[in-house]
């Protein structure tokens, strides 16, 4: 069984390729079940391995830098954040006819929160600002750049032609002026700090109802990290924002900033992968929908 494709370009990957891949390289784990892991990711394949590990695979040669990336970093980040996140534990090469690195991390045990079905929305939403500071005050010095770590002014192109392409789908509008209204903002002014890039309801893990931990670091850097206020709209309610926002101390412009990326995000996002990622086109319906009525208010 091979994964799910969402690219035209992307590789063949499927459970029978991951077991020849760990028999190869790591014969320490080579009797280990291999399991196909239910994700809303668009440029990784997971694998269970066993019951403590998995296997992530860039689909695509885009995300195929993210590999070195998140070898060397996350070791670094790992210590001064509040959850876990993932433990690289080893480090693939190309074979068996796969042609890029790819990596073996431990498995972290959580589930991904389900939007609108939040018991302790308040909660969560204090737990997200925690770890979104705690990741901003970790040393920037040497970090990779973030790939959504510029300003809104550089995904102007993509996001009015992804408007384009949603009309009769949303209310291309009011998305527009919405849009419009956020690169009007000033740009934002400070040294580059540390982001996550990608804080998805796919990669926010709960245990209960308390973050238990963050996965996918693939887009992780240092610059603007106003991309990190997004969960505001793709994860939390309306009435738990403010508490998120009062625990980051995100002023009006810092505010609407994230709105716009959350905004621009959800728009690139849902024509390209309406017909592949169910789940991830389903929450970029969502996002579009709470920012315009965030807006309006």
């Amino acid at each position: 069984m091979c994964a799910a494709r969402m690219h035209a370009d992307e590789a063949d990957i499927g459970v029978s390729l991951v077991r020849r891949l760990i028999g190869e390289q790591f014969p320490q784990w080579s009797g280990l079940p291999v399991v196909p892991v239910e994700s809303a990711g668009t440029d990784n394949a997971m694998y269970r391995i066993g019951d403590g590990l998995a296997a992530r695979l860039p689909r695509i040669e885009g995300a195929v830098g993210n590999v070195a990336a998140e070898q060397r970093w996350l070791p670094r980040l790992a210590p001064e954040l509040p959850v876990p996140i993932p433990e690289p534990v080893g480090r693939g090469r190309p074979g068996a006819g796969y042609p890029w690195e790819w990596s073996v991390f431990r498995w972290l045990e959580g589930e991904n929160p389900v939007v609108g079905r939040l018991a302790e929305a308040e909660l969560l939403a204090k737990d997200l600002a925690e770890f979104v500071a705690a990741l901003r005050r970790v040393p920037a010095d040497g970090g990779p750049p973030s790939g959504r770590g510029m300003p809104l002014a550089e995904r102007d192109a993509p996001t009015r032609a992804a408007i384009e392409a949603l009309d009769g789908m949303i209310d291309t509008r009011a998305a527009t002026a919405v849009w419009e209204e956020a690169l009007a903002l000033p740009e934002r002014s400070g040294p580059p700090v540390w982001s996550h890039g990608d804080l998805s309801p796919g990669n926010v893990l709960l245990t209960g109802d308390r973050l238990s931990g963050v996965i996918d670091f693939g887009g992780v850097g240092v610059g603007d990290p106003t991309v990190d206020l997004i969960p505001a709209w793709n994860l939390l309610p309306a009435g738990a924002r403010s508490a998120f926002r009062a625990a980051l101390c995100a002023d009006d412009v810092t505010w609407a900033r994230g709105r716009g990326w959350a905004l621009s995000i959800a728009l690139i996002q849902l024509p390209y992968y309406k017909d592949t990622n169910p789940a991830l086109a389903a929450n970029s319906r969502h996002v579009i929908a709470e920012v315009l009525a965030d807006a309006a208010g």
